[in-house]
């Protein structure tokens, strides 16, 4: 399964690009209370996305043997998906434009904190 490793890291990081562009653009049509926010396809494509998102990450742990107990910045990252969460939905549903800017700028400092995770695994992100 080692072997999958380089695949299954590019479509998990491609996967992550997508989620964040998604949610950026869902971020800026509920800032301005678009109603193209309504459209299905925005509705279901970020959730599959970050389905598919979920299912490598956890494909890249089992393939390289990986335990959130085991690494501590994996389990930082496991929290700081579910805090980037709670911002993001937050950032879309929140009625006032002043907590949806509030939480979405969070939620970007989440994603990048994790993505700084992912890259120095370190529980310390960009700071290690």
């Amino acid at each position: 399964m080692i072997a999958y490793y380089p695949l299954l890291k590019h479509l998990h990081m491609t996967l992550a690009i997508v989620s964040l562009l998604l949610f950026v653009y869902r971020w800026m049509l509920s800032l301005n209370a678009s109603p193209r926010l309504q459209q299905r396809w925005l509705k279901i494509a970020p959730h599959v996305n970050d389905t598919f998102l979920l299912l490598f990450g956890v494909l890249l742990a089992v393939t390289l043997q990986m335990s959130p107990g085991q690494q501590p910045w994996l389990m930082a990252k496991l929290i700081a998906l579910v805090v980037y969460i709670g911002l993001g939905v937050m950032a879309l549903k929140r009625p006032a434009r002043s907590q949806k800017l509030m939480a979405g700028v969070a939620a970007l400092a989440v994603f990048g904190y994790m993505v700084g995770a992912a890259m120095t695994k370190s529980a310390w992100s960009w700071l290690a």
